[in-house]
């Protein structure tokens, strides 16, 4: 109860220190519109962001403090706060870069791209380099077994590190960086490549219930509706379950059947919005007039449908892609996905997750862990902040 009292005394207190803003802008400023129209809970939000902020310089503070206690109580923050300025000025350096060099088009576009727009592009940037050129970055192969097993994070031989490898091996002897390199490779490659899959075969059926109507749409849009009704995940992991079954020792067929299988359950997302977008398109004057001049089907579809569809398509192959993502590495963590000794995101925190123990005293190995699910966090974010910035161009809004 004590707390609950505690957590009503700072809201009204917050409250107070909103009003007291409030009347203090209204009278500094000759009672001017801003301060005028200002609502309570605009203020409120105002002087709640200002103690968070405070607070957070002052823990920043604390997570450098010389007394090794405290300093690991605010290690994490310390290095999220560090990321954050770093990631953002490396965002403002590349959109300042891409606004003088290059062509009159890309130019065009980064003078009238936003900053989280800069970070989010910089960072798929960054993630298909290290995805196609694997082989050459990582030290060591994603197989290869080393000499020293549970070597901690950090390179600090005290609590258990080695410099030689900087965050640490596994518990089999596998270099964690380098199989952190090659999971960007097989993760986002295989997620990728899912999502390519996912929209030929919702995309076409989608165009092709859209013009064709009839008995067909009917059809594919109840099948549609069936598959629609089961949890995804849920559903992918039953038939991943079954996959397994037959896949028997061939492994390295359970990634192939996982590729069908996610890009099938997620093909129908795709459908759907396929098929009402094209329905918009197929009823203009310009389709009736392709009808007339006798074009076939397949010219309707991919020279006046898709181009028009264009931008809802763009926009949803981003989102679409942050699911299949995050379902690889979903099945992967239970154990059903890509499967080792294959490098995975998701398996790599399963695994990893014995590094936990060591958060009480030496924070830095707890990271390892970490590493993969922020890794696998930042692209997700990354990918909406791009999808974002597309709808808002595609839908024509201003700023």
């Amino acid at each position: 109860m004590s707390n609950l009292m505690l957590f009503v005394a700072a809201i009204i207190g917050v409250l107070g220190g909103g009003w007291v803003f409030r009347f203090l802008g209204r009278t500094f400023t000759g009672n001017k519109p801003y301060f005028r129209d200002m609502g309570l809970g605009v203020a409120f939000g105002y002087v709640l962001g200002a103690l968070l902020l405070i607070w957070l310089i002052w823990a920043y503070g604390q997570s450098h403090s010389s007394d090794l206690a405290t300093a690991n109580k605010f290690f994490f923050l310390g290095k999220a706060v560090e990321g954050f300025f770093l990631f953002a000025a490396a965002a403002w350096v590349f959109r300042l870069f891409g606004r003088y060099v290059g062509p009159d088009g890309s130019r065009k576009i980064f003078r009238s791209m936003p900053l989280t727009a800069s970070f989010g592009v910089l960072t798929i940037l960054i993630y298909a380099f290290v995805a196609i050129f694997a082989a050459w970055l990582a030290p060591y192969g994603q197989e290869e077994i080393l000499s020293s097993a549970n070597i901690v994070p950090g390179g600090n031989p005290t609590v258990g590190g080695n410099p030689e490898f900087p965050l640490g091996t596994d518990q089999i002897g596998r270099d964690i960086m380098s199989r952190l390199i090659f999971g960007a490779q097989n993760t986002v490659g295989i997620a990728f490549a899912t999502t390519c899959l996912a929209f030929f075969i919702g995309g076409s059926l989608g165009f092709l219930a859209a013009t064709l109507q009839g008995w067909l749409d009917q059809v594919l849009s109840r099948g549609v509706d069936v598959l629609m009704a089961i949890p995804s995940l849920i559903f992918a992991l039953l038939l991943m379950t079954i996959a397994s079954a037959w896949a028997g020792s061939e492994k390295g067929l359970l990634t192939y059947y996982m590729i069908l299988i996610i890009a099938v359950i997620d093909s129908t997302r795709v459908f759907r919005l396929a098929r009402a977008v094209g329905l918009n398109i197929v009823v203009m004057d310009y389709i009736e007039a392709a009808k007339l001049r006798g074009e076939g089907l397949s010219y309707l579809i991919f020279r006046e449908i898709l181009p028009n569809a264009y931008a809802p398509l763009l926009a949803e192959f981003g989102l679409r892609f942050c699911f299949v993502f995050l379902t690889i590495a979903s099945l992967s963590f239970l154990g059903v996905g890509i499967q080792p000794p294959t490098a995975d995101w998701g398996t790599m925190v399963r695994d990893l997750a014995q590094f936990i123990n060591f958060a009480g005293f030496a924070p830095q190995v707890a990271s390892a862990p970490l590493l993969a699910a922020g890794a696998i966090a930042l692209l997700t974010v990354a990918v909406n902040f791009v999808v974002d910035w597309m709808l808002q161009k595609s839908s024509g809004l201003k700023e």
